[in-house]
């Protein structure tokens, strides 16, 4: 399917692994020119290699807790390749975990510093290139935790509601000026934040990575009914999906990739 954005210019954050990643494979498959953005520098360089024989790619490290760091960012972007067309706000992260008696407000203010206030301040920055053109498209990554939360994870249950709240209200601030916001949410894709989570299960019950991964399905997430985490490259076929000209009536909109994860209908 042709996806009508070849030439379009695509900004990917958390694009060093996993969803951003498979994300940028795709839009470059599409005719895309993809920046590459995430804080590690040279595992950034090393994407941007490996991507190159699909089409135009950059790659600019920033860190979107930082206001100096998404300007940097931006001014690379608007010198190298022009105003961008699309933006996929993907870097997060799992946050503080534990009981809400056990977390104080230093873990709090720390995931939403990246999973809410992060998207804020990209979007604030990359704005003015968004509306500019009469045609632009932001897509955020939530979570299954945005509508389903659970104990454990409440500081990012909660930051992941506010994205979806944040692109609910931006999405009917500038649809008429062309620009369609939208949002993914996933359910335990393999990548290496689920990775991480599944190492730390593993040791905690002395079982083996596989072990943990079966008891968190049976455990955690029953109603996921596939039984298995899913590949980044099927996120990302949703995403990109999203980031078109096939997505032209398509805003405010929540798509959940979680093989029925999320127990409810809404």
């Amino acid at each position: 399917m042709d996806l009508g954005i070849k030439g379009k210019i695509a900004l990917i954050t958390g694009s060093d692994s996993g969803i951003g990643k498979a994300t940028a494979k795709q839009l470059l498959s599409e005719g895309a020119v993809v920046i590459l953005t995430d804080k590690q520098e040279d595992q950034l360089k090393k994407v941007a290699e490996e991507l190159k024989h699909l089409g135009t790619v950059y790659a600019y490290p920033a860190d979107i807790t930082e206001v100096d760091s998404i300007k940097a960012l931006h001014d690379y972007t608007k010198e190298t390749v022009g105003e961008i067309d699309i933006l996929v706000q993907n870097a997060g992260t799992s946050g503080v975990q534990g009981m809400f008696h056990e977390i104080d407000d230093a873990g709090w203010v720390e995931t939403i510093e990246v999973d809410l206030l992060g998207p804020v301040r990209v979007t604030r920055e990359f704005l003015p290139d968004l509306r500019n053109g009469g045609w632009g498209r932001i897509v955020y990554l939530a979570s299954e935790n945005a509508v389903q939360p659970y104990k454990d994870e409440l500081p990012y249950d909660s930051a992941k509601a506010g994205v979806l709240s944040f692109a609910k209200g931006l999405s009917r601030s500038y649809a008429k000026e062309g620009l369609l916001v939208n949002v993914v949410s996933p359910a335990f894709i393999e990548t290496p934040m689920t990775d991480e989570m599944m190492e730390k299960r593993s040791e905690k019950m002395g079982v083996s990575f596989d072990e943990a991964v079966e008891t968190f399905l049976d455990e955690e997430r029953p109603h996921l009914e596939l039984k298995r985490r899913g590949k980044a490259e099927e996120v990302a076929a949703v995403i990109s999906f999203l980031c078109s000209d096939r997505a032209s009536f398509v805003n405010g909109s929540n798509y959940r990739v979680d093989a029925g994860s999320v127990a409810t209908i809404n």
